[in-house]
């Protein structure tokens, strides 16, 4: 990072927006808060993303950064009492990742910059006014893209080609989810294939999902992401293999734990962008007018173990547009 010199804060002066107004002099060591839902493990590897993206634009932890992390471990009612306590540690700017996290640190504060990421309609759950501008204290990265959820079933029925009824696991309370079962719903009727869906408000709850699952003889389960899921992905999996049901997951950590097959927008392509758009508040941009990004890069992945397991024969033509197979 180049060296600047920052001229003095004006007495009074109400630039909330503007991260660089709080603090003009040269030599700052800004502080990020990083607000998560799930547990230190889970976010890690998207934590690293973003460390790099800080790193190729010249930030340095525990030189001219510094962090302040708060994970719930799953526990999402816990999330408004961590998002309080980066606001009273006087962060610079908050990191929130998936909806749960921004609707926290966003009734935490209006005036800390708050950058999204694993979100899904952040106009439709009021975070911001437009995705050209923003409006506010809050700005960052979508999820919310057809390219991602119409592809959930579109791989499924390559793989599966004489399917005809597909469940998709819902949680009522995630903001994201009526956007991914929406969009599943109209490939849905293109290919005239029928979607079910099964309601888990918790992971604590998903031993009668499975029965649903199971009394509905469903062809095809979709798993969408949810910060909380990951607790149960194994059990999906061995379920799935179990009952000779092939899977979508929204994340790939689904795949790993022995889902069929993943599709999600490229998280370490995300995490970078994010930590550009950091770069570009720190410098003096406004949230409100830096307009949401959408997922350009994605990763398919498949679990040639897992077919076999099932039974299945992937076509070559889908192995072929996969960006990962776990063999």
């Amino acid at each position: 990072m180049r060296r600047r010199t920052f001229i003095t804060l004006l007495a009074g002066t109400a630039a909330t927006w503007s991260v660089a107004a709080r603090a003009q002099q040269a030599g700052k060591s800004w502080r990020i808060g990083c607000l998560s839902p799930g547990s230190s493990s889970s976010q890690s590897d998207n934590l690293r993303a973003f460390i790099q993206g800080l790193n190729d634009l010249g930030y340095i932890d525990g030189k001219n950064i510094r962090f302040e992390r708060r994970v719930a471990d799953g526990n999402l009612d816990g999330l408004p009492a961590l998002a309080a306590e980066l606001v009273r540690s006087n962060v610079d700017l908050i990191l929130a990742e998936s909806s749960f996290s921004v609707e926290a640190a966003g009734a935490a504060t209006k005036t800390i910059p708050i950058v999204m990421t694993g979100v899904g309609n952040p106009v439709a759950s009021g975070f911001v006014n437009s995705i050209s501008q923003p409006g506010g204290n809050i700005t960052g990265l979508t999820n919310d893209s057809v390219e991602v959820s119409s592809k959930y079933l579109e791989y499924l029925h390559a793989a599966v080609p004489d399917l005809m009824r597909v469940g998709v696991l819902i949680d009522p309370k995630h903001p994201n989810h009526p956007t991914v079962l929406k969009q599943v719903q109209t490939t849905a009727q293109a290919i005239g294939v029928s979607v079910s869906t099964i309601e888990l408000r918790s992971v604590s709850e998903i031993e009668a999902a499975l029965r649903v699952i199971q009394q509905d003889r469903l062809a095809a389960l979709i798993v969408p992401p949810d910060p909380t899921f990951h607790i149960i992905y194994r059990q999906i999996a061995v379920f799935a293999i179990e009952n000779r049901l092939p899977t979508m997951f929204g994340q790939k950590r689904g795949v790993e734990a022995g889902g069929l097959m993943g599709y999600e927008p490229n998280l370490t392509d995300m995490y970078k962008r994010a930590a550009a758009l950091v770069d570009k508040i720190f410098k003096g941009a406004k949230p409100a007018d830096l307009p949401v990004e959408f997922p350009t890069r994605f990763q398919f992945i498949i679990n040639l173990k897992t077919a076999k397991a099932l039974g299945l024969t992937v076509p070559p033509a889908l192995l072929a547009r996969a960006d990962e197979v776990i063999e």
